[in-house]
């Protein structure tokens, strides 16, 4: 017991600040419509073919080379279009540009994500975060052990009741244990995101694993160079007749010539906001070359697909997003207080009394 206290204070002492940055910056997204703050922003979704294959054309013919489309959905109701280099900008659901921007650090909620996602630096962010997410399980399991032998003493507290080494351990033990169903909720599925083999390892129970990458696994379809002028409204009024009930979700250009145009589409029965239903043409003559029905999926793909709706509170409305608040607020706690004790409040070396100098004969 007394190594896996160890254990557990030290990791918590060196990673414990990116975990709490990771809590507080998922805190603060998961309600990132409501302060966003830009014009129609709170417009209802339009979805008939009509007006989504009229404002996507007007908007992939917009200078700057567009690369896609993000579309409006029923708790944002802009259209977000990408471009290079960090580029991009929102338009309302009828084409006119609302604000644009040259580089994500223009728009707050689009570098906040980056930290969250990536930390700034891309694929090396993202296995940081994956590792954080790895140590906060173990805190939450090793912290439940090593609360169990404290158990007769608990009593919760928001705030340590002083700024000692003593009473910062006992709030962040008995908060700790409060708040570990959701912590352990938020952790194991934005881990899950990140790292591949720890997804698969969660959704075993649920089917096959080699079925389940397979799903995932986008497929590979080649055509050819990319059209000066695609029809996309041929191509949306292919996707609403193969999935009549579905929302538009993301249209992207292909990312090297031979490659695809992909869109993707989210049924009703979905909850990933963005939907895992896909339709793929071919870039230069518009022509459908495969679909994927997500409701169709096997189960550990099903499963899978709801990680990033639980992390990110996609779904349960605004009781379940200020839960995540909670958990998010409580691990920027924790992992701040459990740095400053373990750098800043570290117990002093008990001082040995010196034995008495021996006369000399």
């Amino acid at each position: 017991m007394k190594t896996l206290d160890t254990l557990h204070r030290w990791t918590g002492g060196l990673i414990g600040l990116v975990l709490a940055l990771l809590g507080l910056s998922g805190a603060i997204l998961v309600h990132k419509e409501e302060w966003i703050g830009v014009a129609h922003a709170g417009d209802p979704l339009r979805s008939d073919i009509a007006t989504v294959a009229a404002t996507t054309e007007k908007l992939m013919a917009l200078p700057g080379d567009p690369q896609g489309i993000v579309y409006a959905s029923p708790r944002l109701g802009l259209h977000q279009l990408r471009f290079d280099e960090g580029a991009g900008l929102y338009a309302s659901q009828s084409g006119e540009t609302v604000t644009r921007w040259e580089s994500q650090w223009e728009r707050p909620e689009i570098w906040l994500f980056d930290f969250h996602h990536h930390l700034f630096t891309g694929d090396v962010g993202e296995w940081v975060s994956g590792i954080a997410g790895l140590c906060a399980l173990f805190f939450i399991i090793s912290g439940a052990i090593l609360w169990w032998r404290t158990r007769r003493t608990f009593s919760f507290r928001l705030w340590p009741k002083r700024m000692s080494r003593p009473a910062i351990v006992t709030q962040h033990r008995d908060l700790g244990i409060v708040v570990a169903p959701l912590l352990l909720l938020s952790v194991v599925t934005g881990t899950m995101m990140l790292f591949r083999p720890f997804a698969m390892a969660i959704v075993a129970p649920f089917g096959s694993v080699a079925e389940t990458e397979k799903a995932l696994d986008p497929p590979k379809y080649k055509g050819g160079p990319l059209a000066a002028d695609p029809d996309w409204t041929a191509m949306l009024t292919t996707a609403r007749a193969r999935f009549p009930d579905a929302e538009f979700r993301i249209l992207s250009k292909p990312r090297k010539p031979g490659d695809p145009i992909s869109l993707r589409m989210k049924q009703p029965g979905e909850w990933l906001p963005n939907g895992r239903s896909t339709l793929w043409f071919d870039a230069e003559t518009g022509k459908l070359l495969g679909a994927r029905d997500a409701m169709a999926m096997p189960a550990g793909a099903k499963a899978f697909n709801i990680a990033y709706p639980l992390h990110a509170a996609k779904v349960g409305g605004l009781p379940y997003r200020l839960l995540l608040t909670v958990s998010g607020l409580a691990m920027a706690l924790l992992g701040s207080l459990a740095v400053w004790s373990f750098w800043f409040r570290r117990p002093k070396p008990v001082k040995r009394p010196m034995k008495a100098a021996l006369a000399t004969p």
